[in-house]
């Protein structure tokens, strides 16, 4: 039983790591080089992702500055940064590649806190879907005696416990990120 309890949090834990992943590619108004984590560029035969073949720099907050260690790869950086969704226009000095954010405006804000809602509420589902498959394998064990009734419902109460404060985490992790991108 407590292997069914473990199960479904590690499954929860699972499910806030992934809100946080999806959390770093949304631009937040500040150049932040996570946003190149998931921009991956054809390095001789192998997709590679940027941040592992070139230094990332941050100069100041509306800028990042992308140095590759081979300058061969400058233009195949560049187009995959054009080919990505960033929303920049990458430009290349033969030496680097420079990005420009420009301020976000109000809309922009907008749509980018109802993306976060989105991936906060699939972290959600995946805390609840956690501890149905938790609460069905209890109830499994109950039927086949291997559990008695009491212990199941304490069980299920501890795996409630367990939801609701991973809920209330994806609940906290979204509004730290809403405030962050509202933020001017």
């Amino acid at each position: 039983m407590s292997e069914i309890k473990d199960n479904a949090e590690a499954r929860m834990q699972k499910a806030i790591a992934a809100l946080h992943d999806n959390f770093t590619t949304v631009r937040t108004g500040r150049a932040n080089a996570m946003i190149l984590d998931r921009i991956k560029v054809d390095y001789y035969g192998v997709m590679t992702p940027v941040n592992q073949m070139a230094a990332v720099k941050t100069p100041d907050a509306h800028m990042l500055v992308v140095e590759p260690w081979d300058k061969g790869m400058l233009r195949a950086i560049e187009h995959a940064i054009m080919e990505s969704d960033l929303g920049v226009t990458p430009s290349n000095d033969g030496s680097c590649i420079r990005l420009p954010f420009p301020a976000l405006t109000e809309e922009r804000r907008r749509d980018l806190v109802k993306q976060c809602k989105t991936y906060a509420e699939e972290a959600r589902v995946a805390v609840r879907a956690a501890r149905r498959d938790a609460n069905t394998a209890i109830e499994r064990e109950k039927k086949e005696g291997e559990i008695s009734e009491d212990d199941a419902k304490r069980a299920e109460t501890e795996i409630q416990k367990l939801t609701d404060k991973y809920i209330a985490e994806v609940d906290v992790v979204f509004k730290k990120k809403e405030d962050e991108v509202m933020e001017i």
